[in-house]
């Protein structure tokens, strides 16, 4: 896979080549997708390189056809699916998810941010139902409807790859029984409609305040009450109950414009997709944190919990699952997953800045912790000084390409790493919450924005809460 080629699919649609070719951290994801936007000048485009063919022509078809159907989803620009790319429209760097969290406080949440809400959750039977109606369910990956098969696959996830490691014991044959019932429970609700699959807050742009759409790639027949559960039970959104009922019942009164709806029914079956939508997503967070050793998703377990916790609190489902209620509150009395809801409570924050020793001095500190490291990276070698590097920052692929053939800026990042990792064990150790690190440049630009992006992927794949800003650049922003 090259960004050559997504360069080119760039060109074919904009009729200019791009000159700016910036990652966007895509591997820090669970997807395993390189997200890469392109621009030249105004014009701006999103690239994706992924190895899933199958992925992949599910989502540029059904973004054709939701399209169609006048939805806001993205613009397919271009395909090469037989080299596993594509160029999309970019809806820009804001998810529902980063706007909730700017905008609360606690259980406290604005206005504004529910009132995005509300418009979401208005779009979405527009998915299901109206363009559900002849959707090629025949490119659906990996399954065609959420069947038999697919709740099978996501009640074995959450088993072996979160109950199992999380080190509660159960009864494999009971467990099997139960998850058996549950199924067939789930497979007498109505699903002859369009399952998005991962209708969540992070999978929620928003554009001039109105909310569009992206990840549908894994959709499939299925019943109503699974997006509807993934969005409100989306783990570190953390929506307050209330706050739930609220968009549940706004949800429930927009399907009733599209279809006759038996509120008694649907409820009947909501919850017990709301289990299995929380399982599945266990199961994610156990597979990528405790198997490929990838911290940050734990840091979404506790809230999944929390989840769960309020389901046995406040749920009975029709049908009795003894065996995995058992499991369940096994989970909940977890000492191994107690211990992760308490580093989450007390989770050190990293905020990472780069700045142009030129145009003043790192910000201070007013997080009230005091201290943190400046490091001066203007001894490196200077892509700016190449004129072929001028237009670019640190955050473009050639410049990125360009340092990291430099002995003198691998050596000086990787002594730098060692140091912060020190610190960070130290201040985790001893319960402070914030550590500030800076690296400045001649004009912020080049060396200290690759740098800082480096220690922040660095600390992200380590599980550290890190906030990263690049001050040059947002002087430099329209």
């Amino acid at each position: 896979m090259s960004v050559e080629i997504l360069q080119q699919l760039f060109e074919r649609y904009f009729h200019v080549r791009p000159d700016r070719v910036q990652p966007l951290q895509g591997h820090l994801s669970g997807s395993g997708r390189q997200i890469i936007r392109l621009s030249a000048g105004a014009q701006t485009a999103i690239g994706i390189l992924f190895g899933g063919k199958e992925e992949n022509a599910a989502f540029v078809e059904f973004s054709r056809h939701f399209r169609q159907h006048g939805l806001p989803v993205p613009a397919i620009y271009g395909e090469d699916l037989a080299h596993d790319a594509y160029l999309e429209e970019d809806l820009g760097d804001t998810t529902l998810y980063e706007f909730l969290s700017r905008n609360r406080d606690g259980e406290n949440i604005a206005p504004e941010v529910i009132e995005v809400y509300r418009k979401a959750i208005a779009v979405l039977p527009r998915f299901q139902i109206e363009a559900g109606r002849g959707l090629n369910c025949d490119v659906a990956y990996p399954r065609a409807s959420f069947d038999r098969q697919s709740i099978s696959w996501d009640l074995n996830y959450f088993k072996y790859y979160f109950l199992r490691p999380a080190g509660v014991l159960f009864n494999e044959q009971a467990l099997e029984d139960d998850f058996g019932r549950l199924t067939d429970f789930l497979l007498t609700a109505d699903r002859d409609y369009f399952l998005y699959r991962d209708f969540q807050s992070r999978n929620i742009m928003l554009r001039h305040g109105e909310p569009w759409f992206l990840d549908y790639q894994g959709g499939r027949r299925g019943a109503l009450q699974y997006d509807i559960a993934s969005l409100l039970f989306d783990a570190k959104a953390d929506l307050p109950p209330m706050v739930r009922q609220h968009l549940l019942d706004h949800y429930l009164e927009v399907v009733g414009e599209y279809i006759a709806v038996d509120r008694d029914r649907f409820l009947n079956h909501y919850y017990g997709y709301v289990y299995i939508r929380v399982m599945q997503a266990l199961g994610a967070y156990g597979f990528r944190g405790f198997f490929e050793r990838k911290p940050l998703f734990l840091q979404s377990v506790p809230y999944a919990l929390k989840n769960l916790r309020w389901l046995v609190e406040n749920v009975e489902l029709p049908i009795a699952l003894p065996a995995l209620m058992d499991s369940v509150l096994g989970l909940l009395t977890s000492d191994k997953l107690m211990s992760l809801s308490t580093r989450e409570r007390t989770e050190l924050c990293v905020r990472v800045f780069s700045f142009s020793f030129h145009r003043g001095s790192p910000p201070y500190d007013d997080s009230g912790n005091g201290g943190g490291y400046v490091f001066d990276a203007r001894s490196l070698p200077n892509p700016g000084r190449e004129q072929r590097f001028r237009s670019l920052t640190g955050c473009d692929a050639p410049v990125i390409e360009y340092l990291e053939q430099q002995q003198p800026v691998t050596q000086y990042l990787t002594h730098t790493i060692a140091l912060i990792d020190s610190a960070v064990e130290n201040y985790r150790r001893r319960g402070f919450h914030n550590l500030m690190v800076s690296f400045g440049c001649t004009g912020g630009q080049h060396r200290s924005v690759y740098l800082a992006n480096r220690l922040a992927e660095h600390l992200h794949a380590k599980g550290v809460d890190v906030e990263l800003r690049h001050l040059e650049m947002e002087k430099m922003a329209p």
